[in-house]
């Protein structure tokens, strides 16, 4: 028997070395890179071949179209762990959450699943198969796949994937600078001058790794979510009734305040917190995490800071939606025929018709972002100037241009 066990492990390592030895050949010429990254990979050195990933139907130039990319099923077979992480977290919904917008049909396929807009960041998700066989259809293979995200073709690497910067292509700019918030805290500092070896290896010196995926795990939470709001309400009655009016404009209370369809969407996407459990869940564990270099009394204190900035900026955002949506009321502007109720859509984007709704969407989705962001990332600079003082500026110009709006409209 042991002869026979030995054989079957000959046979198949034979079978892989001249099978990969085939791929090599031919694409040291072809895509030489992509060889020598493989070669330095993990997976080389494990006996995970070409065909391991991207089956063995493509065997030529002349059937390139045959060839399978893998999926987080694929890495699956040795990475359970990770990927059932994954497969439970936030990542895994990009995809679902960027269809959910309302006009996210409206934008150039290029930049959508043409992966050079939101597809680019968001095929992280994972896809319906009947969304995987359409993108095979229109050539856009390269977004099917999800791991590779972070861990790049063809290394792989665990290493390249434990790093700040493989967060940055995806978490900067107008919506969620988190990137240029955590380089520019004292924590992002510290690393970088850690990793220019200015500060010693054994500085303490957290990464974004650290703070969202504690002991490497795949979920990447946090307790406010990506919208910042959360269910249940506040019991803090300005607060509570400031929460109503943005949940209002996001569509997912109408203007009774009793939860729409929209409702079953935001749940699907997992973009917010809808049960104080899952809030403390995510919150106690970021204090355990910060625990690690701060006392408990500091970290909480912290926290409790941005969820005090989230009430801040909640009142500001909350008298902006209302003055647009006495615009609407007094038919000032008319309401968009796709709006189901007399309430700004957020989610709408750029694709708001007129300028005051194009500055209460900026206000939102930029400004309102950076206040609370800034404050978790003890980012001063964010959470001020470009954070609640830009809404304090935006409030005051969608005042002024609804008076004036007004006017007009009284000749």
């Amino acid at each position: 028997m042991k002869q026979l066990f030995y054989a079957f492990v000959i046979y198949v390592s034979l079978s892989f070395v001249a099978n990969a030895a085939n791929c090599v050949n031919c694409h040291k010429t072809v895509t030489p890179n992509i060889v020598s990254d493989w070669q330095i990979s993990k997976h080389s050195q494990n006996d995970v071949g070409c065909e391991t990933c991207h089956g063995s139907e493509h065997n030529s130039a002349s059937n390139v179209d045959k060839v399978s990319l893998p999926t987080p099923e694929t890495c699956k077979t040795c990475h359970e762990l990770q990927v059932t992480q994954f497969s439970k977290g936030k990542h895994a919904l990009s995809w679902a959450s960027m269809k959910a917008m309302p006009t996210f049909h409206l934008q150039p396929m290029y930049l959508t699943e043409g992966m050079k807009g939101c597809g680019s960041c968001h095929k992280v998700g994972l896809k319906s198969d009947e969304e995987i066989k359409q993108l095979k259809a229109d050539g856009q293979q390269h977004g099917v796949a999800s791991c590779d995200a972070c861990h790049t073709r063809h290394t792989f690497s665990k290493v390249e994937a434990q790093q700040p910067q493989a967060c940055q292509t995806c978490h900067m700019g107008f919506d969620h600078p988190q990137w240029e918030m955590y380089s520019a805290s004292k924590h992002g500092v510290r690393y970088l001058l850690k990793q220019n070896g200015i500060l010693p290896e054994g500085t303490s010196a957290p990464t974004c790794q650290t703070c969202h995926m504690q002991n490497g795990n795949h979920e990447v939470r946090t307790a406010w979510g990506f919208l910042a709001v959360k269910l249940p309400l506040p019991q803090d009655e300005q607060w509570k009734n400031d929460q109503i009016t943005i949940l209002q404009a996001l569509g997912v209370l109408d203007p009774e305040g009793k939860p729409t369809a929209l409702l079953d969407v935001v749940k699907a996407a997992d973009v917010a917190r809808l049960d104080q459990e899952s809030f403390d869940k995510e919150r106690n564990k970021m204090l355990k995490t910060c625990g690690n270099c701060h006392s408990e009394k500091f970290a909480k204190a912290e926290l409790e800071k941005g969820d005090k900035m989230i009430r801040e900026a909640d009142h500001l955002m909350a008298e902006a939606i209302r003055i647009v949506a006495g615009l609407y009321k007094d038919q000032v502007i008319p309401k968009p025929a796709n709006y189901p109720y007399a309430f700004p859509m957020l989610l709408t984007f750029h694709d708001a018709p007129t300028v005051i709704e194009q500055k209460l969407f900026v206000m939102f989705l930029e400004h309102r972002m950076r206040t609370f962001q800034g404050t978790f990332h003890a980012n001063p600079d964010y959470a001020l100037w470009y954070g609640w003082s830009e809404m304090q500026r935006s409030l005051a110009e969608i005042k002024e241009l609804a008076e004036q709006m007004r006017k007009d409209k009284k000749g």
